[in-house]
């Protein structure tokens, strides 16, 4: 005694297979390539507008620091470089400022760079357009 089971039911996508021509069936693909592509430029808009937006924070920060620091520095460095000449001359205690000043460019040339570099560019565009499998991506 053999037993049949019921066929399952056809789903959707076999009826539509079925009941429509390939003509059609690549016009609805190359459709949702379409659809897909404007999908991706949008989110490379919104990303590029993300990281430009951090950019300009960090180099206005960046100039906000130099400008106040510059102030202050200048304060203190008139009032060090007229402390330390009274001790080792004018001209000696103009070196030694310049050197600290040196370091200080130094410190804030990296702290600037680190700021910049932590800008991400487009990773969610990125991460996306490599989930579009290889066969619908433009050949070179």
């Amino acid at each position: 005694m053999s037993h049949q089971f019921p066929e399952p039911p056809a789903s959707a996508a076999h009826v539509k297979a079925e009941t429509t021509s390939l003509g059609d069936l690549l016009g609805d693909v190359t459709r949702d390539i379409s659809t897909l592509m404007r999908q991706e430029v949008e989110l490379a808009k919104a990303e590029l507008k993300q990281s430009a937006t951090r950019a300009g924070k960090g180099g206005g920060m960046l100039a906000g620091a130099g400008v106040a620091g510059h102030f202050v520095l200048l304060f203190l460095s008139l009032a060090l470089w007229w402390a330390l000449g009274t001790v080792m001359g004018l001209g000696w205690s103009a070196v030694v400022l310049a050197v600290i000043w040196g370091v200080i460019a130094a410190v804030l040339a990296a702290v600037g760079r680190k700021q910049l570099n932590a800008v991400k560019g487009m990773p969610q565009t990125a991460e996306t357009l490599q989930e579009i499998p290889p066969t619908l991506k433009p050949s070179h």
